[in-house]
């Protein structure tokens, strides 16, 4: 019997399934149940006549039949995702971009490097310290701390992140103490603890208030380091040095306004040290 091949919606939620390794994960984001992509996709390989997964008790493993189609079917998806974009002179394509505190105002501070002259791109910055769901599109481009493990995730290594405290040079002698889930604040608070006099929720505040005069905050060195108004009140900490990636999704590279903006953010960071 002739299977009916299948349709581009079945090849999304292949895509789906392939991308979030099992039917469970897949499911909450397709709005199909678990039963019903497990049948589509035993429906498709067949129609196919190729073994597209593994399955076991902790999910939906890729063949290698199934990591080719993959591959092909992302390129497809990027180049429908161009075609169906809308290309009027008014509108700019968008390109959300997620970044810690930090790095963020970092880049704000270049951002008409960015956006292109005249503008080719519309950025939207996502100023945040949690790790936003790139399979979700939450963002196109984000910042990490370390290598993206996820194997849907493509990654460049930029420079270093070192972290030191500064501080005015008429401040007072005192800790400006973060409250946040950060290495930094947590290192802050370790160091402490209940003693500081100030307390900020927000990093960004404790930038504000070194610059105010106000105590001693612990920056990233490509942020106190532009700052004339501060000096460096000790030395970079050494256990709070990390790498920096630059990632994005391994479908949405192919998208020439984010090949473009991972340019000029990667030129950009290069050539300002930030």
């Amino acid at each position: 019997m002739n299977e009916k091949m299948p349709q581009w919606g079945d090849l999304a939620l292949f895509l789906a399934v392939a991308r979030e390794g099992g039917l469970s994960p897949a499911a909450r984001i397709t709005g199909r149940s678990a039963a019903t992509l497990g049948r589509r996709m035993r429906e498709m390989e067949r129609a196919l006549g190729r073994e597209l997964f593994v399955r076991h008790d902790r999910g939906y493993a890729l063949t290698a039949q199934g990591r080719e189609l993959l591959a092909e079917l992302s390129e497809v998806e990027a180049r429908m995702i161009r075609l169906t974009a809308d290309h009027s002179a008014t509108a700019l394509p968008l390109v959300k971009v997620s970044a810690g505190t930090w790095t963020a105002l970092a880049l704000i501070n270049v951002f008409d490097t960015l956006i292109g002259q005249p503008a080719d791109v519309r950025l939207r910055f996502i100023a945040t310290e949690s790790t936003l769901d790139f399979s979700r599109r939450e963002a196109a481009i984000g910042f990490r701390n370390r290598r993206p493990q996820e194997e849907f995730l493509a990654g460049r290594k930029l420079s270093s992140v070192e972290f030191a405290p500064y501080a005015r040079s008429d401040a007072p002698d005192r800790w400006i103490k973060v409250i946040a889930d950060t290495p930094s604040a947590r290192w802050l608070d370790k160091m402490v603890g209940a003693d500081a006099a100030c307390e900020v929720t927000s990093p960004r505040l404790s930038l504000d208030l070194a610059l105010a005069g106000q105590g001693i905050a612990l920056l990233p060195t490509f942020v106190g380091d532009q700052c004339p108004e501060l000096e460096r009140a000790g030395d970079p900490v050494a256990e709070l040095t990390h790498d920096r990636w630059i990632v994005t999704h391994q479908d949405d590279r192919h998208l020439p306004e984010v090949r473009r903006t991972i340019d000029r953010l990667c030129a950009a960071l290069d050539k300002r040290r930030l």
